[in-house]
């Protein structure tokens, strides 16, 4: 085996941490699709899959949050894996309150180690942060000292029927399912980390949100390093074959001349 000198390998994208609620409220069916109320959480996994798919060349990272946050799958290339774990997330998995200072808190730890301009964390919620150790403006501000941009998403319709009497329209109320969702936290986070902050009604203006995102332009990580390798062994092979093809060749013009020699003889 030949090992030739060491190449580099061009990598590019970014390190990017997705943080996704699934707090108990994210079971809200107020997501419109053909006419059809669909939990909140059901959209989200569409649309983060098809921004997952198109994020090829990207370490991304996958951190679920509800009274608890943890890190469902680390920054890897693996974006399959990612995918299977989103669409196997469920409500209520992490608790029914929402923790977005701590989910910010373990973005951090998972990011700051990367190479700088290349961090970057996308943060999906429909509440304000009831849980956290963590206070999410004092995780924003932590975030930009290690500059990390923090890209934020509202989710939840701002209207909604309720019906009235035996599911009849009689006595029927129209509600604010996001009466919760904390824009103003949302909105300062994402500014004191140089992010944006997108309001997601509906799942037009999710999907919107996340390319919006998805335009961020690459940036050059680390070069990777490899050695290509050359196989030797055909020439050993080689060798032998033209040694046996002598051996052959010699071996046949000795018996030829001891043929003619004893054809002569016998002539004689």
């Amino acid at each position: 085996m030949s090992i030739g000198e060491a190449q580099p390998i061009s990598a590019s994208g970014r390190d990017l941490m997705l943080a996704v609620d699934i707090s108990g409220s994210m079971g809200q069916e107020d997501m419109l699709i053909q006419g059809q109320a669909m939990p909140r959480i059901t959209v989200v996994k569409a649309v983060v899959n098809a921004f997952v798919e198109q994020r090829k060349g990207d370490k991304l990272g996958l951190i679920l949050f509800g009274s608890q946050a943890y890190i469902q799958s680390p920054l890897s290339f693996d974006t399959d894996t990612l995918n299977t774990l989103m669409r196997e997330a469920q409500v209520g998995f992490a608790g029914k309150q929402t923790a977005i200072g701590d989910a910010i808190g373990f973005a951090i730890k998972r990011l700051r180690q990367r190479p700088e301009n290349d961090r970057v964390l996308i943060l999906l919620t429909d509440g304000a942060d009831t849980a956290s150790t963590l206070p999410p403006l004092q995780a924003a501000n932590m975030a930009a000292r290690e500059k990390i941009k923090i890209y934020t998403i509202g989710i939840g319709a701002s209207e909604m029927e309720v019906s009235g009497l035996f599911g009849s329209r009689f006595g029927a109320r129209k509600i604010n399912p996001s009466a919760d969702l904390d824009e103003k936290t949302l909105r300062e986070i994402a500014h004191q980390t140089g992010g944006e902050y997108y309001r997601a009604h509906n799942p037009q203006e999710l999907q919107s949100a996340y390319q919006a995102i998805s335009a961020l332009e690459p940036v050059e990580q680390e070069q990777e390093m490899f050695r290509p390798q050359h196989s030797l062994t055909h020439w050993p092979l080689l060798l032998a074959l033209i040694s046996f093809a002598i051996f052959v060749i010699q071996r046949s013009d000795i018996i030829r001349t001891r043929f003619t020699a004893s054809g002569e003889n016998q002539d004689a």
